[in-house]
């Protein structure tokens, strides 16, 4: 477990804080935190929960909404951060209030649209939406371009890795097939591996190589009937009997 959180330590010392990072950083978790709060709380009211606190409204009973507090707090945040510099801790606090205003505000995005309050209606669904755009874009700004290049890097890398197993596997089947005597999908293989997977698990014929080293009795015997008669012919033998097969289904359809 100590050695978990060093990695963390690790990784957030080298990606967060050593590019200088750590407002932007402190901006995505306060937004991701003070969301999932609001729309708990939401739920919470609605479910007319005894213990959990209400909604807040006037003395004339107008209910207002949470994105009022976070408008407030984005407009005086983020005037304070433009026109004063300001030391650590208080930019640490501004970044963290900054973000409490996003969560709160963009929660209740549908209400900009519509003007009107469907939070639990089916228009409501805009608001999750604009939070999820809105942390992918604050998710890609912290990473940075850097960080998303050497990701895409190591994906390739493995890709490339993946697809040199999958044609590793391709190969060896298409082998196996060719010691079934399945000429045909072996060949085939090469170009799609998961044809050559398929043929290495079906039987052999009886008189393959793969037969004479590994069946015996009852799957010998299985062999023998399946590949009895035309079937056991090789495949560039059986040109005239698939052609034919092939003349008939198309004059029955």
């Amino acid at each position: 477990m100590d050695r978990f959180f060093d990695d963390i330590a690790r990784a957030y010392d080298r990606g967060i804080q050593a590019p200088g990072k750590e407002l932007h950083f402190l901006v995505l978790v306060a937004f991701a935190l003070s969301f999932g709060f609001i729309r708990t709380s939401a739920h919470m009211i609605r479910a007319q929960v005894s213990w959990w606190p209400g909604n807040v409204e006037t003395k004339g009973g107008t209910h207002v909404h949470h994105m009022v507090w976070g408008i407030l707090l984005l407009l005086s945040m983020g005037y304070i951060g433009i026109t004063i510099e300001n030391d650590s801790p208080w930019a640490e606090l501004v970044s963290i209030a900054f973000g409490i205003g996003m969560g709160l505000t963009l929660d209740e995005f549908a209400l900009w649209l519509n003007l009107k309050d469907v939070y639990w209606e089916k228009q409501g669904r805009r608001s999750i939406d604009a939070v999820i755009v809105a942390a992918a874009i604050t998710g890609i700004v912290l990473v940075g371009f850097r960080g998303w290049i050497d990701a895409a890097g190591q994906v390739e890398s493995e890709v490339f890795a993946l697809a040199g197993s999958i044609g590793g596997l391709g190969i060896l089947f298409a082998l196996i097939n060719v010691a079934k005597e399945k000429f045909g999908m072996a060949l085939l293989g090469l170009f799609v591996p998961f044809v050559s997977i398929a043929g290495a698990f079906r039987l052999g014929k009886p008189h393959s190589v793969w037969a004479r080293l590994f069946y015996r009795h009852r799957r010998l015997e299985r062999s023998e009937r399946r590949y009895a008669g035309p079937r056991g012919t090789p495949f560039w033998k059986r040109g005239p009997e698939l052609v034919g097969r092939l003349r008939l289904r198309g004059a029955r359809s």
